[in-house]
């Protein structure tokens, strides 16, 4: 199971790649610093096994790009009865804990001033699991870092960026929604002329989203409307809009990486508006680099990674 030390045992964990040789190798990348604090990933909805894994794989896909990375799951809507299941109010404490006794045996050392490494950066760094902002989740995320105790680094959301519209594009290839590739231009006869790009948190998500909507409708050459899942009629209005623009084919995007919503509420909608839906963000490579750019950010680290919206291959 899950601690708030890491990784439930037995469990895959991606490493990071081997050094190729030759002059134009890759550069190594960063390695977290000594006394760099635990990233904590702030993932909200139920807990459950599906939702476990998905953090997981996030997480480990940011420890594959930053060796050394200490990175835990803290559960928002956790009641901390479940040791599978951590609070994300008791990950941070016991971040907290740990950074004071750990500074305390630096202090101890040789030279007496070994607690300085410790004492530059904050207790953690919480990075909440959400592609844009959603005031209702970070309230609650907020205050699960102030019953904490700890000196905890709240990042702003994964979302809007170029990464998330590479991982939208893909998600409605794997649909057959969206040709793969535009620039060989192979066609899919099923291809969507019409996005509704659905998210969760209001007006403030919504144009959130607008933004990466604007780069997916760049990549795909076809209108994309923002819209909420959780605003009555929305889904539906932005149909229509659609529709009535010429769109007779369209797709539902959902931009959520999953646990923040209902299962299943993006697929309800889309058949509300009789249209397909592809896949929610999941644990798609772009969510675990998004989340380690946040945290490098707090800590004035430069990672290799490049946070680039790339061509879907």
């Amino acid at each position: 199971m899950s601690s708030p030390t890491g990784p439930a045992p037995g469990l895959p964990v991606r490493m990071p790649r081997p050094r190729q040789p030759g002059r134009h190798r890759r550069p190594e990348p960063a390695a977290a610093p000594t006394g760099a604090p635990p990233l904590v990933l702030a993932v909200p909805g139920t807990p459950d096994l599906t939702t476990r894994r998905l953090a997981e794989e996030t997480l480990s896909i940011a420890r594959s790009e930053l060796p050394g990375l200490d990175a835990r799951i803290g559960y928002v809507d956790a009641d901390g009865g479940d040791v599978g299941y951590p609070s994300l109010e008791s990950v941070l404490a016991h971040a907290s804990a740990q950074r004071a006794a750990r500074a305390g045996e630096a202090q101890d050392g040789p030279e007496g001033d070994g607690a300085d490494s410790w004492d530059r950066f904050p207790t953690a760094v919480a990075v909440p699991l959400l592609a844009g902002p959603d005031s209702s989740q970070l309230r609650r995320i907020r205050q699960a870092v102030m019953n904490s105790g700890s000196v905890t680094e709240l990042t702003d959301t994964l979302g809007p960026h170029p990464l998330l519209a590479e991982a939208l594009h893909v998600r409605l290839s794997e649909a057959g929604l969206a040709r793969a590739d535009r620039a060989r231009l192979f066609t899919v006869a099923t291809a969507a002329d019409g996005i509704i790009l659905a998210t969760v948190g209001g007006e403030e998500a919504v144009q959130a989203a607008g933004i990466t909507g604007m780069l997916l409708s760049a990549r795909l050459a076809v209108p994309v409307l923002a819209a909420a899942l959780d605003e009555e009629g929305a889904i539906a209005r932005a149909a229509e809009q659609l529709r009535s623009s010429g769109s007779r084919n369209l797709a539902l995007a959902p931009c959520i990486i999953g646990p923040e919503v209902a299962e299943g509420l993006a697929a309800e909608a889309a058949r509300e508006v009789a249209c397909a839906a592809a896949e929610p963000l999941g644990a798609y490579p772009a969510i675990g680099k998004l989340a380690l750019a946040k945290y490098a950010a707090v800590l004035g680290l430069t990672t290799q990674p490049s946070l680039q919206g790339a061509p879907v291959r």
